[in-house]
């Protein structure tokens, strides 16, 4: 995820509805459908007057009186080009500058939050209704864009009745309001005006294309199934719960072995324990293991890492402790007493399904890029981890005067002797969401690309690093134009680990104009850039599907 837009750029303010957003130029193809509004008999229509009541005159009062901090006053979180847009339809025939490869074919996607209501309480900017944004490259249509929210349960139902239904989990629940805000939710919940039966997640934040299907997803449901169509638009099949197979929410980070071809993924239980579980499935979507994971309290786990051999799953010092409510705070908290740890667990060996957990003190990191294994003479094995470590932990979540550093981080965990040591690869420049070649993940890498989070919350190019030598290659935007997440497109000879293109959006805020950018990837030069038609939000992760995946897709739930 790209994070907050909350730093130092404007003081906290009192709740106020942030200016309506830009509009795209063109008009929605067509609207969002919502689910019909069900029939409700007498006790439900005296119920659903009954809260809109106390939603009125108690939680919309108490919001007016109650001051915002940064990190979740929508004036700040939706300022300028992180403000949410409308659909856009596909648009054809796009301006190309420079000569995109040949063989580049295929669908750049990126998701990310876009409110479709605009906020009448906090919001953060991670609360937002998932909306991807999608270029086609090549093919029978040539160039084409459009974006398109991904029609979750939530947004149907909060469409329905041109409300929001659905307390935002780090935006609202806060506090005394906080818990209003959670009772008034589950009373309509209660009398069958809200339902909750199919998920009340927003899928903003991952991208992944597995077993013929692409799938949004966020840490709040299960992932939903998403279809591109032959003229490059976008169609929500539906929530997709693996056949069957599973039934709780899944983190926005899976991970697809690029040997194997099998999907790893977590499952984060903020109430119950064990408070996590792994889960994987092999290359037809059949599940393979199902391992519940001990916590002694829930943990804030947005992301892990594989290797050949492993799972590597990090224990921070961000976590959720539902008192903080009671006592006027957010559930989402710095714990200081805790001691950061990485657990690694055998992928397959259903005899060992114990955690190893090694500790790692005062480590906090939202993404792990890669990690492999290495081995000495004696057949001890190292783990490498290649992360991104943020300082304050919490900055993402609470108001801090103390600036963000994001630093690119070698952790090597000893298995044998349960030991850690840390090497900073890049000091002195905030480095965040990033990727490597996914040929090689899990297995030992030379190279990473990653966003230049400066000036901090914006990012200002891509740096390649040299994981080795700690070198950086830069490719800058230019003066006043930011961008996101690079997203690597291996090339042709796969045993070239930086033969490819770097892609991503970039918005120039002096001349309002956004484009698609692509990089080769072996010496940071752009090679082409693709015009936009409408403005493209600053989001969260992406990937890209080829041409001949997108022959195979399924357009089955």
């Amino acid at each position: 995820m790209l994070l907050s837009p909350a730093q130092k750029i404007l003081p906290s303010s009192p709740a106020k509805p942030p200016p309506l957003p830009e509009q795209n130029p063109a008009p929605m193809l067509y609207p969002i459908k919502p689910n019909p509004s069900p029939t409700l008999n007498p006790f439900q229509k005296l119920a659903a007057s009954a809260l809109d009541l106390v939603e009125k005159s108690l939680i919309t009062e108490l919001q007016k009186k109650k001051r915002l901090n940064r990190t979740v006053d929508p004036a700040v979180q939706l300022e300028g080009n992180f403000a949410p847009v409308q659909e856009c339809p596909v648009q054809r025939g796009l301006e190309v500058v420079g000569q995109i490869p040949a063989d580049l074919q295929g669908v750049y996607l990126r998701n990310g939050a876009n409110p479709h209501l605009r906020p009448t309480g906090g919001h953060h900017i991670f609360d937002g209704d998932g909306m991807i944004h999608a270029v086609t490259l090549g093919g029978k249509n040539g160039v084409s864009y459009c974006c398109r929210f991904t029609r979750t349960n939530r947004l149907l139902q909060e469409a329905a009745l041109g409300k929001q239904l659905f307390p935002k989990p780090i935006g609202e629940l806060h506090g005394y309001l906080g818990l209003a805000r959670l009772a008034l939710f589950y009373a309509r919940a209660l009398v069958g005006l809200v339902d909750v039966s199919r998920g009340t997640g927003v899928a903003n934040a991952g991208l992944v294309y597995f077993n013929d299907r692409l799938l949004a997803m966020s840490e709040d449901d299960l992932p939903y199934s998403v279809r591109i169509t032959g003229d490059g638009d976008l169609e929500t099949i539906g929530r997709f719960n693996f056949d069957g197979q599973v039934e709780c929410p899944l983190i926005a980070h899976p991970k697809v072995d690029p040997v194997t071809g099998e999907l790893f993924t977590l499952s984060c239980n903020v109430l119950k324990r064990p408070h996590l579980r792994f889960f994987s499935f092999d290359t037809c979507g059949q599940m393979s293991r199902d391992v519940s994971i001990s916590l002694p309290q829930p943990t804030l786990i947005h992301d892990f890492a594989i290797t050949e051999g492993h799972v590597i799953i990090p224990d921070h010092q961000v976590v959720f402790k539902l008192s903080g409510l009671f006592t006027g705070g957010s559930p989402v908290i710095h714990d200081p007493t805790k001691v950061s740890r990485f657990g690694v667990l055998p992928k397959k060996d259903p005899e060992h399904s114990a955690v190893q957990w090694i500790a790692v003190p005062n480590c906090f990191c939202f993404h792990l890029l890669n990690a492999w294994e290495e081995f000495n003479e004696e057949g001890d094995m190292t783990i490498v981890v290649i992360v991104s470590c943020m300082t304050p932990p919490d900055s993402i979540f609470s108001e801090s005067d103390d600036p963000l550093r994001a630093e690119l981080t070698e952790i090597r965990l000893e298995v044998k002797t349960g030991g850690s040591t840390r090497r900073v690869i890049a000091s002195g420049i905030n480095l965040e969401v990033g990727q490597v070649n996914k040929w090689r993940l899990g297995r030992k890498t030379r190279y990473a690309y990653l966003a230049i989070a400066e000036p901090w919350p914006k990012c200002s190019g891509i740096a390649k690093v040299d994981l080795v030598t700690g070198e950086l290659t830069k490719y800058l935007y230019g003066e006043q134009k930011f961008g996101g997440e690079p997203c690597f497109v291996p090339g042709k000879a796969e045993d070239e680990e930086d033969e490819g293109f770097v892609m991503t959006f970039v918005r120039d805020e002096r001349r309002e104009e956004s484009e698609l950018v692509i990089v080769k990837a072996s010496d940071m030069k752009e090679v082409a850039s693709v015009k936009l038609p409408a403005r493209v939000p600053y989001g969260f992760h992406g990937t890209f599907v080829k041409s001949q995946d997108l022959i195979k897709q399924s357009s089955a739930k």
